[in-house]
């Protein structure tokens, strides 16, 4: 058999289901082609990648961003917003703040669907460096007792530099001795009155209480 007689025997080989095939995505693309453009809005999260280990966010974080896009009905319609986010680089990130301009650039949107805006436009940063600090944990009591013993008396807390610095102590749930008759062991956990600030070390502490 000669090289064109190959050729040949290939092309035709399976003509009917090429053909069809053919025609089946000539019909798919006039249908795309022939779906009307139309505009929605979706509410997508905002993610962050490359944050310096050093460093911590500050200010209060805008977590959703509604997206304003453009497209074929079709792709709106199976457009879904758990697959995609706004990615923001913070590989550049320094202490001081930082405004992001959201664009096409920070959103993967499936093909034949355009970014128009996103609302907000911009999200704004304050960054500061992590500290880490011990602090004493301050048992609250909803009565006085004549004598109590805490277990671990410090507890290690850790966040943005300015608000660790704030933090003088940490509290703990209230006990209530109203039932106590003489003395009794309670297990309570400490906790941070500010969000952007954690305990690092055994929120739990044993507190030995004589009435």
């Amino acid at each position: 058999m000669s090289e064109i007689e190959k050729i040949f025997h290939l092309v035709t080989r399976n003509f009917l289901w090429k053909m069809f095939a053919l025609a089946i995505a000539i019909l798919l693309w006039i249908a795309v082609a022939n779906e009307p453009e139309l505009s929605t809005f979706a509410s997508v999260p905002v993610e962050f990648k490359d944050l310096p280990d050093t460093l911590e966010i500050s200010s209060d974080v805008v977590d959703k961003v509604e997206l304003e896009m453009r497209g074929p009905s079709g792709e709106l319609r199976n457009f879904s917003a758990t697959r995609t986010a706004v990615v923001l680089d913070m590989a550049d990130a320094m202490p001081g703040e930082r405004t992001y301009a959201i664009s096409e650039g920070n959103v993967q949107l499936p093909r034949g669907i355009s970014l128009i805006r996103a609302i907000p436009a911009q999200v704004h940063f304050r960054f500061e460096r992590r500290k880490s600090r011990q602090v004493p944990v301050d048992v609250k009591f909803n009565q006085t007792p004549a004598r109590f013993k805490v277990t671990p008396t410090q507890v290690t807390i850790e966040g943005p530099e300015s608000k660790v610095n704030r933090i003088t102590s940490v509290p703990t749930d209230q006990i209530d001795l109203n039932n106590l008759n003489s003395a009794g062991i309670f297990h309570v956990n400490a906790y941070v009155p500010d969000s952007h600030v954690r305990i690092t070390s055994e929120t739990e502490v044993t507190v030995e209480v004589s009435k």
